[in-house]
């Protein structure tokens, strides 16, 4: 199911850079806070999905799916903006080995009584889970809304998440392997597809053999992107690792 997919995909990702965080607070202050700090961001998150889900659902539908269109396209578009740029060589990839080595520095200059130190912990894991998870929170109400798909796009981001938990649970280091430029391309390939069918929805337009469009509108932009890559090639790194 594609909702399903672009859900977990993009969880996939933030996940992994959310665990880096976490990794750091608990390798240098202490598992009890981290753990504590990611369990309150997600529970914050799954607060957010609950709420937001059913309001989005009381919009006039074509309304909802012009609004869904727009969001959709906001998010893959920066996202297929990144993945071009860093797959062309104009900004560094993404190093979540320094990630962890920059928090660790500042968690252990952190001066003040242990409680103090806990408590900054804390709330470094909870930011951490929060501000990456809060696009992933849209992305799954975005893509299940008004069909009625926010529970299986909530549980496909749920086992993207547990599946990156367990695998930094057993190897306690930073998923550095992980692809992570190719998902965000495959990520930002689908959500763009999705937002340029859901604004057509919005508008009226009849899409030629409906939902199947989509399939169509992934491989322009694919097409389209690698193309791109192609030409950015040419250019100088300009840009620093985002």
């Amino acid at each position: 199911m594609p909702a399903v997919t672009a859900a977990f995909l993009a969880s996939l990702v933030e996940a992994v850079e959310a665990l880096t965080i976490v990794l750091a607070v608990g390798t240098v202050r202490g598992w009890r806070p981290a753990g504590l700090g990611a369990l309150a961001g997600l529970l914050l998150l799954a607060l957010l999905v609950l709420i937001l889900g059913p309001v989005l659902n009381a919009v006039p539908l074509h309304l909802l799916q012009f609004s869904i269109g727009t969001l959709l396209l906001l998010f893959g578009m920066r996202w297929l903006r990144k993945a071009i740029l860093r797959s062309a060589g104009v900004i560094a990839l993404h190093d979540e080995a320094k990630a962890f080595a920059r928090t660790s520095g500042e968690l252990r200059g952190v001066s003040g009584t242990k409680s103090d130190a806990d408590r900054i912990a804390l709330l470094t894991s909870f930011n951490a889970v929060v501000i990456e998870g809060i696009e992933v929170v849209f992305i799954v109400i975005a893509v299940g809304a008004g069909r009625g798909l926010i529970l299986p796009a909530s549980a496909g981001a749920a086992a993207a998440c547990l599946l990156v938990a367990a695998i930094g649970f057993v190897v306690h280091q930073p998923l550095a392997r992980v692809p992570e430029n190719l998902l965000k391309f495959a990520v930002g390939v689908m959500l763009s597809a999705f937002g340029i069918f859901w604004l057509g929805e919005g508008l009226g337009v009849p899409w030629p053999g409906e939902d199947l469009a989509i399939l169509a509108l992934v491989g322009m932009l694919v097409c389209v992107s690698l193309g791109l890559v192609a030409i950015s090639r040419k250019r100088p790194v300009v840009e620093p690792a985002q």
